[in-house]
């Protein structure tokens, strides 16, 4: 099924926050000068507003979707959420 690939993702970014490597992911997971949490979120802004360009231009809005998808697991694997909790939400509003 096409939706294994979230938990693969989820499962790789869980790796790199608790094994970091040399990778942009680990990257923004480490705390530098600036707080780990802070260079999240300012990504998941940026690509939140490249969606809604994205929809008003009626281009690329799948890949900016997916970037926006990808930021997203990527604080919920940094806060420790179990990728299991966001299903269960899903599946709680689906009744």
């Amino acid at each position: 099924m096409k939706d294994k690939i979230i938990r693969e993702v989820y499962s790789v970014l869980e790796n790199r926050r608790d094994n970091p490597i040399n990778s942009y992911t680990s990257k923004l997971m480490s705390d530098d000068k600036k707080k780990a949490e802070d260079k999240i979120l300012e990504k998941i802004g940026e690509e939140a507003a490249e969606v809604i360009i994205a929809s008003k231009n009626n281009e690329n809005i799948v890949s900016e979707s997916a970037d926006l998808i990808f930021h997203t697991l990527l604080l919920l694997a940094y806060k420790g959420v179990d990728i299991d909790e966001l299903f269960d939400e899903f599946a709680r509003r689906h009744k």
